[in-house]
């Protein structure tokens, strides 16, 4: 055995399998008292990292819960560690992942040998106790979810709901986020419609989208109606801080877009309604953003649920469809989505929110709710 491979030996066994901050300590120690063995340190990570891949774990997830367990500086050791991993070809949606990671910044932080040393334990520590998740796309394989380039559609959606969160003009927020869930709706039913006339084999794909604190559950239960109304199912693993959506890709993109829209309306509408309540002399602000949240979760829900209703009856009467084809492609297209739902999750439980208890909050995000603009105008003309 190795010099270096000793040290790195002697410091995973004196840091990994304890909790202790004084086991820590005894690794880093050996570690920074041996600089030759930095570079076989490095490659236990990458082999830590190629596990997590093998346990279903893609590079935003593992970055995902190292932000959420540790901070940046962790965050930016294992962004290092995913790229020098990643040598096979991957599939698009991974690639994706993999270029957020290099604009996010890669580097390794600039500090002394002992605090760079801690870090690194403290990161394998928690690579080395990540659970088994359900696999979705893996690197190398083709993946029926990977998503492709974006097309002009998405951009110009993303470009809606990118302005509807910055204006400070309600009424002009509404006229662009209707304007995409408009665009949404009609790109699903067409990508639906064009995959049925053409033969296409595709199944349904799958991504994780992150739930993250404070009032996850209320979260969770908002990208469950943004995916339902979208042809789409998510699963919450509460514990690991994500939901998997399952679904067409088309539609997981518009799950990801229209998701990530409202929760930034939900945001806003939230923080002014607080204002409002304080200035009234309120002070319980966890219990009235619980309920707001709530509450905007629940009524937004049964919009999407009726707006997507109406939508598919206005497409199938439209003269350039027809409804005895519509319905019948939409119907298979939900059935496969079921079928690898029960394929991927054979084991679910229902959730419910909870701890909601303030009256004024659960109103309030229940009108912030009918606000959010999620309703369709009638069908776009070619």
């Amino acid at each position: 055995m190795s010099t270096t491979s000793s040290t790195v030996d002697r410091a995973f066994e004196a840091a990994l399998y304890a909790e202790s901050d004084a086991a820590l300590d005894t690794g880093a120690s050996l570690l920074a008292a041996d600089p030759s063995a930095d570079a076989e340190l490095a490659r236990r990570g990458v082999e830590f990292v190629a596990t997590a891949w093998r346990r279903g774990w893609q590079p935003a997830d593992v970055v995902r819960i190292v932000r959420r367990e540790l901070d940046d500086a962790h965050v930016r050791l294992v962004s290092r560690l995913i790229l020098d991993e990643n040598r096979r070809p991957p599939t698009p949606r991974w690639s994706a992942q993999l270029d957020e990671i290099r604009a996010g910044g890669a580097e390794p932080p600039l500090t002394d040998r002992f605090s760079y040393a801690t870090a690194v334990l403290e990161l394998y520590r928690l690579l080395l106790r990540l659970p088994a998740v359900e696999p979705l796309d893996r690197p190398g394989r083709p993946g029926s979810g990977a998503p492709p380039n974006e097309s002009r559609m998405l951009t110009r959606i993303r470009a809606l709901l990118a302005k509807a969160e910055a204006t400070g003009f309600p009424e002009e927020a509404e006229a662009l986020s209707a304007k995409a869930q408009e665009l949404m709706a009609r790109h699903s039913i067409d990508e639906a419609l064009l995959a049925a006339r053409t033969s296409d084999t595709s199944t349904p794909g799958a991504c994780r989208i992150g739930v993250d604190p404070p009032y996850e559950t209320a979260k969770a239960v908002l990208l469950d109606a943004v995916a339902g109304a979208n042809r789409c199912q998510a699963v919450w693993n509460e514990a690991l801080g994500f939901s998997t959506v399952v679904g067409f890709e088309p539609d997981l993109e518009a799950v990801e877009l229209l998701y990530t829209s409202l929760l930034v309306q939900a945001t806003t509408a939230m923080t002014r309604a607080e204002a409002a309540q304080r200035a009234g002399g309120r002070k319980r602000t966890k219990t009235f953003r619980q309920s707001f949240l709530a509450a905007y979760a629940h009524r937004t829900g049964d919009r999407l649920a009726a707006v997507a209703e109406e939508q598919t009856l206005a497409d199938g009467q439209d003269g350039q469809r027809d409804q005895a084809e519509l319905l019948p492609v939409l119907a298979s297209r939900d059935v496969a989505v079921r079928e690898q739902v029960t394929r991927l999750f054979p084991e679910t439980v229902t959730t419910r929110v909870r701890g909601v208890s303030d009256e004024a909050g659960w109103r309030e995000g229940a009108a912030a709710a009918d606000r959010a603009q999620v309703r369709a105008r009638p069908p776009l003309k070619p």
